[in-house]
């Protein structure tokens, strides 16, 4: 049970947290149910996309509320985990279960306040910089450790790395079809940048010869960390009962710490490879069939030409 055993079901799956999950679940099904009538644009929503939007949530709850936030706390590999499902797994999945016409009143009531200005924020390019940037700053060990032992900050820093996620997103789901976004090879281009960018972080923590983190070597600051991370945690208690994050860690720690490294460069590397093959046959399908419509043009008689 990796230690859960432990802990009560409040500290493993934050009811707080989950109600208000379910809250905007329920709204979700209510805006593309029976309130949709009340806009003359709604379309009939897909289960797929119905799938996908819960599949999403369930996801950012796991990895923020759930057992999966918990031994996050405990273990620098599900810490990892958790990152990928909240930005890489979840977003998209949820970005894609909101139906388009749902979109479209978003960005039109957007566009009539001064948030217009940051429209600049989903190019590809300045959000991939912002995401990825964001995501290695927070990594490196004195702003990770800062992050871990100040709530607030903790808090506000995940909910930025969320918000530049959807914008980095953006480009690659296309939730509002006819807003234009780079296609065929520039697509491919974002893409590969994003892999690139994220490398050096992972880099940084696969390959470090000692523990990074003292969130995860240091018990008094494992135990300041898990306290925000456990209802009513008393640090004090947390060390007297377990001792620091060794009690719970299977693997050694500089150990978990490079599993965590690869785990998430892996995530990505699928997720986004995947991408790459999808965003490459659909572009090599439009090529061919251009081609195809051009030689079909160019076979067709000239009316001048039947009539000599």
């Amino acid at each position: 049970m990796l230690g859960l055993q432990y802990f009560s079901f409040s500290d493993v799956w934050s009811p707080v947290l989950l109600s208000f999950m379910l809250l905007i679940t329920a709204g979700y099904f209510l805006l593309v149910g029976p309130l949709s009538e009340r806009n003359p644009q709604n379309e009939p929503t897909a289960i797929g996309r119905k799938i996908m939007f819960v599949t999403g949530m369930f996801f950012l709850h796991l990895a923020q509320g759930g057992p999966v936030n918990l031994l996050g706390h405990t273990m620098f590999s599900f810490h990892m985990l958790s990152m990928a499902l909240s930005y890489i797994v979840a977003p998209p999945l949820i970005m894609l279960g909101i139906p388009p016409w749902i979109w479209r009143s978003i960005v039109n009531y957007l566009e009539r306040t001064p948030m217009r200005n940051l429209k600049f924020m989903v190019h590809p390019v300045v959000s991939a910089v912002l995401f990825n940037g964001l995501f290695s700053i927070y990594h490196l060990p004195v702003v990770h450790d800062y992050v871990m032992l100040n709530f607030g900050v903790h808090r506000l820093y995940y909910l930025i790395l969320f918000i530049t996620a959807v914008f980095m997103w953006w480009t690659f789901v296309s939730p509002v079809p006819e807003r234009a976004t780079p296609q065929g090879l520039k697509k491919l281009g974002f893409i590969y940048l994003n892999m690139v960018l994220l490398t050096p972080a992972c880099g940084l923590i696969i390959f470090a010869s000692e523990p990074l983190y003292a969130t995860y070597s240091d018990p008094n600051a494992w135990a300041r960390a898990m306290g925000y991370c456990v209802p009513g945690g008393d640090p004090t208690a947390l060390l007297s009962q377990f001792g620091g994050p060794e009690f719970f860690g299977f693997l050694e720690t500089r150990v978990d710490q490079q599993v965590g490294g690869i785990l998430m460069k892996f995530i990505q590397e699928v997720i986004f490879a995947s991408m790459l093959a999808y965003v490459f046959f659909q572009w090599y399908r439009q090529e061919n069939k251009e081609d195809e419509e051009d030689d079909l043009i160019a076979d067709v008689p000239s009316p001048e030409l039947n009539q000599v």
